[in-house]
């Protein structure tokens, strides 16, 4: 999928390790920040990895069962795998009118409206991004900016595996309170079945968050 609708040019990845995307990710918010191109939403799956954030940095690394990367994002640990759906908005706030407070809030918005049209009733948590459902999280959120150009963003869980979040704390909570659409709709719930309301969700909230 490659289309352009409310400034934001979609690019659907497919399953990609993520330190291509990562380094993809760089290079078009460097490019962004240039002035050159476009506002752009990436789609990705991941082979596992473990992704820690600023909030992580100087913890003690336990052994864990996939590769672990340091990144740029705020937040603590999470984990990434096929049957999650991975979505990295790299938009200009300046240009926008955002702020990352205000950009976070579209993320779990356009979250939120994806569970609605699933019949589930997301919520947001005092003092926590991303998503949560039924008392559990269904989505982590966490994003870098450089030179008013966004990069990295949220991951849904829909029909991931979710043991691999019990060898961390993700985003500082118990493993437990990690969930799934799958899980929370008592069915297999793809990425391919939410991507298209996600896309159509993440532009309406990021044309109208400023």
């Amino acid at each position: 999928m490659s289309a352009v609708a409310s400034g934001l040019l979609v690019r659907d990845l497919g399953t990609l390790d993520y330190d291509a995307a990562w380094a993809l990710q760089k290079a078009l918010a460097a490019e962004r920040a240039d002035g050159r191109g476009s506002d752009v939403l990436l789609l990705v799956e991941h082979p596992p990895v473990y992704t820690r954030g600023t909030s992580s940095r100087g913890e003690a690394s336990p052994a864990l069962p996939h590769p672990v990367r340091d990144v740029e994002r705020g937040g603590q640990t999470t984990f990434h795998a096929p049957g999650q759906l991975v979505a990295y908005p790299i938009v200009h706030l300046k240009e926008r009118g955002l702020t990352v407070g205000s950009l976070l809030r579209a993320l779990e918005g356009a979250v939120i409206a994806v569970l609605a049209g699933l019949g589930l009733e997301g919520e947001r948590r005092e003092g926590a991004t991303g998503v949560w459902c039924r008392g559990r999280k269904v989505c982590s959120e966490g994003v870098a900016v450089k030179g008013w150009v966004s990069y990295h963003g949220l991951a849904l869980n829909c029909d991931v595996d979710l043991a691999p979040f019990a060898a961390i704390r993700p985003c500082g909570f118990s493993h437990e309170v990690m969930t799934s659409l799958s899980e929370l709709c008592g069915r297999r719930v793809t990425t391919a079945e939410v991507k298209d309301a996600l896309v159509l969700a993440l532009e309406r909230e990021l044309s109208r968050a400023a």
